[in-house]
């Protein structure tokens, strides 16, 4: 995909969101540290590129057009996510002495970590922490080793030897490329079709896949194609090269751009839970980075215990 040369560079969206917020050019200007005369011609500047007048200019303050309303609030979309990736790579850097080591899965590293990770900074600083992006198996291998004080699962397996808590609930589609025959079915895809059918899937260990292998209740057929990451698989999808059950997480802007498209099916749960698993203590994840991390990321305060896990265990 490529933008075209109306899309502006993220400092002007960051100005522009901040003359919204405090209703002046020259306050806006500070928070930048340039003056009221070089903020207004960067926003004119703006403007142009864009093609619309965002801002009414007054002698008491600036506010925005109608345009200006609709363009801010797909500026501030852009500038958090901009924000979730500056927090990720500072995790993947491993700047500073990190004070929590985290093992995730791939699809919870890609689409969940850096906006917990962006969150905790809005907070007040957050802790120092490395990413490390693997499959589900190995994640767990990682916590078991002592490698990491943290992991993020997707998989099915209650991994009864770690304590651990449900953080999210997450479900799987069946996708397809336009022109896929699937892609015109009246009729829902059923388990039995599915388990018949070879599929572009991930490699063995991922969470994806195992969830799906436990929701047919067996292996599939060989698969079309085995690839490490859920974006080579969307890829390989996007490309007419077989069905693929992903993370609705994975595939939701190819869905909304009609670039893959979903096939209902029946007689088949795909919903799964999204765990953090860690060695002791008994009563809780380890205090201070982790338990503020769990925290966030269920953004509904305590994480619920994982029914049948004999160490499954509240924050409390």
């Amino acid at each position: 995909m490529t933008l075209s040369p109306h899309v502006p560079e993220l400092g002007a969206l960051e100005l522009l969101l901040d003359v919204v917020a405090t209703g002046s050019i020259g306050a806006a200007g500070r928070r930048h540290g340039i003056s009221q005369q070089a903020a207004s011609a960067r926003l004119r500047t703006m403007e142009r590129q864009v093609g619309v007048a965002v801002l009414d200019r007054q002698a008491r303050g600036s506010r925005l057009t109608e345009a200006g309303t609709a363009f801010a609030a797909w500026a501030a979309r852009v500038v958090e996510a901009a924000a979730d990736l500056d927090a990720g790579l500072a995790a993947l850097r491993n700047e500073g002495a990190a004070r929590l080591r985290v093992a995730a899965s791939m699809t919870v590293a890609e689409h969940l970590v850096p906006g917990w990770l962006a969150a905790l900074r809005r907070q007040g600083g957050g802790p120092q922490i490395t990413l490390t992006a693997t499959n589900s198996a190995t994640v767990a291998d990682l916590v078991r080793a002592g490698e990491v004080d943290l992991g993020l699962v997707e998989g099915p397996d209650l991994l009864a030897d770690l304590a651990q808590v449900v953080v999210a609930t997450d479900q799987l589609v069946l996708v397809v490329a336009p022109d896929h025959p699937w892609s015109r079915r009246r009729r829902p895809v059923d388990a039995g079709l599915l388990a018949r059918t070879p599929l572009v899937t991930r490699e063995p260990g991922s969470g994806t896949r195992t969830a799906l292998e436990r929701a047919l209740g067996a292996p599939g057929p060989p698969p079309v194609m085995e690839l490490s990451t859920a974006t080579a698989v969307r890829e390989a999808v996007r490309a007419g090269l077989g069905p693929a059950v992903l993370s609705r997480l994975t595939v939701a802007g190819d869905l909304r751009e009609h670039r893959v498209v979903e096939v209902p099916v029946s007689a088949i749960d795909l919903t799964r839970q999204l765990r953090a698993v860690w060695v002791g203590p008994t009563k809780g994840p380890p205090a201070g980075a982790a338990r503020d991390l769990l925290l966030v990321a269920t953004a509904r305060g305590l994480p619920s215990p994982v029914a049948g896990s004999p160490r499954s265990r509240t924050l409390g």
